[in-house]
């Protein structure tokens, strides 16, 4: 892990997804969350203030680098509810089958290497009445936006920590076999290729 990659990369990554109008797209999903929950990728905790403490019982975070948890400003000892951190590959969750309420995943399917993969496991550790909670930006409905999306993925993924611009999400969600799949889309403030979001639900 080089410099860029380790010390300076996680702070970008906090300041662009710290914008008001991803706070916005978090406060639509995260607050959804009850019982045993699981985050995918918590990064600096940005979801944090956004869950209920009268709905969570304790939520399990994990994330592939440390050292971008470790910008967290939270004290997650006032949380309200129990709290524990994980370095954990989300295309190898380390948990029981069936074992959480409510997995949240939000601005990481573009990231993680196996997104497919990655949503399996969150399927196999969710209850039978379990709910995925996603928000996530993704490949955009116009076929101008796409080709371009298309076009700087590449240089994009360099300098963004592996991020694409132009994943399927729903379509992923789908052919990991999740059901029900309640979704809502927008064009949050921003670049096109950049800012085309999906949010929803789904269920085991």
């Amino acid at each position: 892990m080089g410099i860029y990659t380790k010390y300076i990369l996680p702070s970008l990554i906090n300041i662009a997804c710290g914008l008001s109008s991803f706070a916005k797209q978090r406060k639509k999903i995260i607050p959804i969350a009850t019982g045993n929950v699981l985050e995918i990728g918590i990064g600096t905790g940005l979801n944090l203030p956004f869950y209920e403490n009268k709905k969570v019982i304790c939520l399990t975070a994990i994330d592939p680098f440390e050292e971008t948890w470790k910008k967290c400003t939270i004290d997650t000892k006032k949380l309200g509810f129990n709290f524990k951190f994980m370095i954990a590959s989300a295309e190898e969750l380390p948990f029981d089958d069936g074992r959480f309420d409510t997995v949240v995943v939000t601005y990481s399917l573009c990231t993680i290497p196996d997104a497919k993969k990655a949503l399996e496991e969150m399927r196999r550790v969710l209850k039978p009445t379990g709910l995925l909670l996603f928000c996530e930006h993704g490949i955009a409905p116009e076929k101008g936006v796409q080709k371009v999306q298309d076009f700087i993925n590449p240089i994009w993924k360099e300098v963004a920590g592996g991020c694409n611009l132009n994943r399927n999400i729903p379509q992923i969600i789908k052919d990991s076999g999740f059901k029900n799949i309640k979704l809502e889309t927008i064009y949050i403030p921003g670049w096109k290729p950049l800012s085309y979001n999906y949010w929803g639900t789904a269920s085991t």
